[in-house]
């Protein structure tokens, strides 16, 4: 990524770790870094750029610790009212069909909303069927390159579909339908880890703008020997592996009747915890789990925008925190959260933490919060230290917000007013790198106007294409969320859903 060699970003408001308030300090970067923060007016080197920020109020990127980028095509085609593992018997008709370009576009259109929302860097867990490819996973790594954010990309995969990994779901299904979720099938397991040793040995970008990592999507749509080799294979690339852990009660349930113990509980058995593994939304585990995860090193990407899109639950963040366990922040996909916008699920992850009880000692804080959206979620993208945070030595990644926007006017304190107040629109400019790819409120990378015919030429010729899988996918979902409710209603240990009386008596008459 080039930069200028020295600039000094001069007369904004700089928004620091631990500080009390943001402070008048001028930024000198080079090579794209921070090398120093200066008190206002400190002399410019001679040689330096000079960037005036005046009346902007200066923060880190924020950092997505979970999305996917094949959701960009798929905004608006998920239904209302969907739970997680109805959605699930979508994916087909949501991503199928799709050309290269396809995957680059969608891609691209993830980058774009995640850019102009103040987002710099993001974890990206890309489907493709029926394997990942080299030429798939190069397109979605050019988007972001193009786009100009880091990226961590992980071919999301499996070898075993959602009709496989619920003991008796299948059986449940009337003798139609059954028949049609038998004939599903993924590629066998050592296909797919071959597929990914491909793209890791061909892996030609720079890892400090788009690093690889590995994506077995849900622990029990994947064998246990597939697991392993996804294991073996983060550890002999250095690769980071993320995963959905336990997102739903129907996950949590299943798991204790296929293991006998927790999901991640499994995992830590099967040596997948360390430092390099990442558990997305994590809603449904326990005290225990928590401890496992943060005794390995572990982190977790809390969700709640999808948490609350597909009713899966209210993680236990306060929790998590508690027990040392490292936390960031994710949007999900564009097709399960609707937007791609960091400033409402850092919104969020401090506002649900207020419904979990009246101890408002334990509520997530606004400083809180907005932590765990860039220094937590840089964790969680292997990047500590270098993204996320306005100090020496991190990446020079960077939001400019004009102070005259209504959202801060006037201004009291800039941490509170972001966090409650910010959605994006004001936005002045966005720097990654020393470089910036938004300034003005103009995206300088790509033509957002052809991004736009693309798309809606895209949407038009994918929606017939998967016009048949639709089909399908609408017959399956009365009986999978039948199923799926039946069995999360089991589920034995902390709730994670605000349940009513009438939840309660209904519970009761199933057991």
């Amino acid at each position: 990524m080039n930069a200028q060699r020295l600039q000094l970003i001069v007369n904004g408001l700089v928004l620091t770790p631990g500080a009390p308030a943001a402070a008048a300090l001028d930024i000198l970067v080079q090579d794209g870094r921070i090398r120093e923060l200066l008190p206002r007016g400190t002399p410019a080197p001679a040689d330096a750029e000079l960037i005036d920020a005046h009346d902007r109020l200066i923060v880190p990127g924020l950092v997505n610790a979970h999305t996917h980028a094949h959701g960009g095509l798929g905004k608006g085609a998920v239904g209302d009212r969907l739970p997680l593992e109805v959605f699930l018997t979508g994916s087909a008709a949501l991503n199928g069909s799709r050309t290269r370009d396809d995957k680059y576009l969608s891609a691209q259109l993830s980058a774009v909303e995640m850019v102009r929302k103040g987002c710099t860097a993001a974890y990206d867990l890309f489907v493709e069927f029926p394997l990942p490819s080299v030429e798939g996973m190069n397109a979605v790594a050019s988007a972001y390159q193009d786009v100009g954010m880091r990226a961590v990309i992980a071919p999301m995969i499996a070898d075993r579909t959602l009709y496989q990994a619920y003991p008796g779901l299948i059986e449940s299904l009337p003798k139609d339908l059954g028949d049609s979720a038998r004939r599903a099938a993924t590629a066998p397991y050592a296909e797919t880890l071959r597929a990914c040793r491909e793209i890791f040995d061909d892996w030609s970008f720079d890892r400090d703008q788009i690093r690889p990592a590995l994506g077995p999507t849900i622990p029990m749509h994947c064998s246990d020997e597939f697991l392993g080799g996804c294991r073996e294979l983060a550890d002999e690339f250095g690769l980071g592996i993320q995963t959905h852990l336990a997102e739903s009660a129907t996950q949590a349930v299943m798991a204790k009747q296929r293991y006998g113990k927790s999901l991640t509980a499994h995992l830590a058995d099967l040596g997948l915890l360390n430092a390099r593994f990442s558990g997305a939304h994590a809603i449904w585990i326990d005290g225990d789990d928590m401890r496992r995860l943060a005794d390995a090193g572990a982190s977790v990407a809390h969700n709640p925008l999808s948490n609350l899109r597909l009713g899966s639950g209210v993680a236990a963040v306060r929790e998590m925190l508690d027990c040392g366990l490292a936390v960031g922040i994710g949007t999900d996909a564009a097709n399960t959260s609707d937007t791609q916008n960091m400033f409402e699920a850092s919104r969020l992850a401090a506002y649900l933490s207020r419904i979990r009880g009246p101890q408002y000692q334990d509520w997530v804080s606004a400083e809180e919060s907005f932590t765990l959206a860039t220094a937590g979620s840089a964790r969680v993208l292997g990047f500590a230290d270098q993204l996320g945070a306005i100090v020496p030595g991190a990446f020079a990644d960077l939001v400019l917000l004009d102070l005259a926007h209504i959202n801060y006017v006037p201004l009291r304190d800039a941490l509170l007013q972001l966090v409650n107040g910010e959605n994006g629109s004001a936005i002045d400019a966005v720097m990654v790198g020393g470089r910036f790819i938004l300034r003005g409120g103009k995206l300088l990378t790509i033509d957002e106007e052809k991004l736009r015919r693309d798309a809606e030429s895209a949407r038009d010729r994918l929606d017939g294409a998967n016009a048949e899988a639709r089909r399908i996918a609408h017959s399956l979902e009365h009986w999978v969320g039948e199923f799926c409710v039946a069995h999360g209603c089991r589920h034995q240990g902390p709730h994670r859903h605000l349940r009513t009386e009438r939840d309660l008596s209904s519970q009761k008459s199933s057991q």
